[in-house]
């Protein structure tokens, strides 16, 4: 009677179970996860559980098949309880029908274990089966299960390392590169800023130059015109004399008006012009004075303008020939060709 009871109520345990699979197998699933600890898979029935009695084992076996905790917890299910009523002689044929009909849902429940990678409870369950019946066909494939799975396992995780391992390396690539590029902007940066200061004291150069020449110009013309002052004054008062005093007969007299250079340097051809590969022409119009000095000078004709102007207006400003008997004017032109 009472094996026939203990049978009927793991049946309907065991249907209800069947019942609420479809809907509530992933969540059983999920509490027997958190519920049952690591243990090793050879302790099949926990200690705690084999030092209850035959009497509280029955108990507890009962409850757990009501409460449908059939193989989970670990410590707390009916698996261990009739294990445990087995191992103390207890129960004969009953407990062994119990746990034959626990062994296909233990079985499935170990599967699902090792579908979510959960292998400790896979080979506590396994060890539950094992106990239970050593000589199980299903055992060597759970086994074999199991241990594929852990390799699939530890082989996923070390290609996860490796992916790790690449993405920190690409990373610290990617950092080095943009690191260079930036290092790279940077000089590239300093040197505009230094080419841009050189072309800033070029221009200041060639300004102050400019200023210099100008004021030579400009002290040049105040003297051209106080001699010319002074041959005005002095031809009046010879005209006044003459007036005067008859003129003695003129001697002939042959004027030197000849331009013998002594010093006449070429202008130099400008910096930036020569960089820019820039060719030109420059006519200038200068006047000698009596003393071989260059008086006035100016631009004619420049192609292109301001170009070589500066250049050549200095250089001819300079240049010297040997003393003549009057002022004379003339014009020279000045030619600069890059590919020379």
């Amino acid at each position: 009677m009472t094996r026939n009871l203990m049978r009927g109520a793991l049946l309907t345990a065991i249907l209800g179970l069947m019942a609420a699979c479809g809907g509530k197998g992933d969540e059983q699933a999920a509490q027997t996860q958190t519920a049952a600890p690591e243990v090793e898979p050879a302790a099949a029935v926990s200690s705690a559980v084999s030092a209850m009695g035959a009497d509280e084992l029955r108990e507890a076996a009962s409850k757990a098949v009501s409460e449908q905790r059939l193989y989970a917890p670990a410590g707390n299910n009916a698996m261990e309880y009739y294990l445990a009523l087995r191992d103390k002689g207890d129960g004969g044929a009953a407990v062994s029908s119990a746990l034959a009909d626990l062994q296909p849902y233990t079985l499935i429940a170990a599967e699902q274990a090792i579908t979510r990678d959960d292998f400790a409870e896979a080979k506590r369950l396994y060890a539950l089966l094992e106990k239970t019946d050593p000589n199980a066909p299903a055992l060597p494939r759970l086994k074999a299960g199991i241990a594929d799975a852990e390799n699939m396992a530890a082989q996923r995780e070390q290609n996860a390392q490796a992916d790790e391992a690449r993405r920190q390396a690409s990373e610290k690539k990617r950092q080095e590169e943009q690191q260079a590029a930036q290092q790279l902007a940077a000089q590239q940066l300093a040197a505009q800023r230094a080419e841009e200061r050189r072309l800033e004291e070029l221009r200041t150069a060639e300004a102050q130059q400019r200023q210099q020449a100008n004021a030579r110009e400009a002290e040049e013309r105040r003297q051209a015109e106080q001699r010319a002052a002074a041959q005005r004054q002095a031809a009046a008062a010879t005209q006044q004399q003459q007036q005067t005093t008859p003129p003695p007969a003129p001697a002939p007299v042959k004027r030197n008006t000849e331009l013998r250079a002594i010093s006449a340097p070429q202008p130099r051809y400008p910096a930036e012009a020569l960089r820019g590969g820039q060719s030109g022409s420059v006519q200038v119009e200068f006047t000698v004075g009596t003393s071989g000095a260059v008086t006035s000078a100016r631009v004619v004709n420049a192609n292109p303008p301001r170009v070589f102007n500066n250049e050549v207006l200095n250089t001819v400003r300079r240049w010297r020939f040997q003393p003549i008997d009057e002022p004379v004017t003339t014009r020279r032109t000045f030619t600069f060709n890059s590919e020379q």
